[in-house]
């Protein structure tokens, strides 16, 4: 990976529908360069998609929690069920698979404070192999929108 990557890399992350052509212009490189060097980023694996962001207050979810669990036994196949249970949850936004304390980190976007009640006490708590959850509230989320490369 060479600084033209890095700076590719930087560029697409800012915004990932910017055109082949503005990328290369502001590289000063010619646009053939600019899409293998893309390409080439894909294929290695260090581009891995193009998304867009969802404001999920105007999706009417702008409360965020993230929710400790561990479940009991902690076996590969308990571990497993229940990752593919949280993941179809449509308030999970993202899972975490953590080594200690907890067994997994789930980050849930709801309503308001009911909704996330409901998703504690409805659908986390019927499960049998939950063993223990804590719920913080989220007050704020800010994330990195530019990975630096090097």
């Amino acid at each position: 990976m060479d600084e033209l990557d890095s700076a590719l890399l930087r560029l697409l992350q800012q915004d990932g529908r910017r055109s082949n052509r503005d990328l290369a212009r502001e590289l000063g490189i010619a646009p053939s360069t600019c899409l293998e060097r893309v390409r080439s980023l894909r294929e290695r694996g260090l581009l891995t998609g193009f998304h867009a962001e969802v404001d999920l207050g105007a999706l009417g979810r702008g409360l965020q929690a993230m929710i400790a669990v561990r479940v009991r036994p902690p076996t590969r196949a308990v571990i497993h069920e229940f990752q593919r249970f949280v993941e179809e949850m449509p308030e999970v936004i993202a899972v975490f698979v953590l080594t200690g304390t907890d067994d997994f980190l789930l980050h849930v976007a709801v309503r308001d404070i009911e909704h996330l009640n409901a998703v504690v006490l409805d659908e986390l708590t019927k499960r049998q192999e939950l063993a223990d959850v804590r719920t913080s509230v989220i007050y704020g989320h800010h994330r990195k929108k530019v990975i630096d490369p090097a």
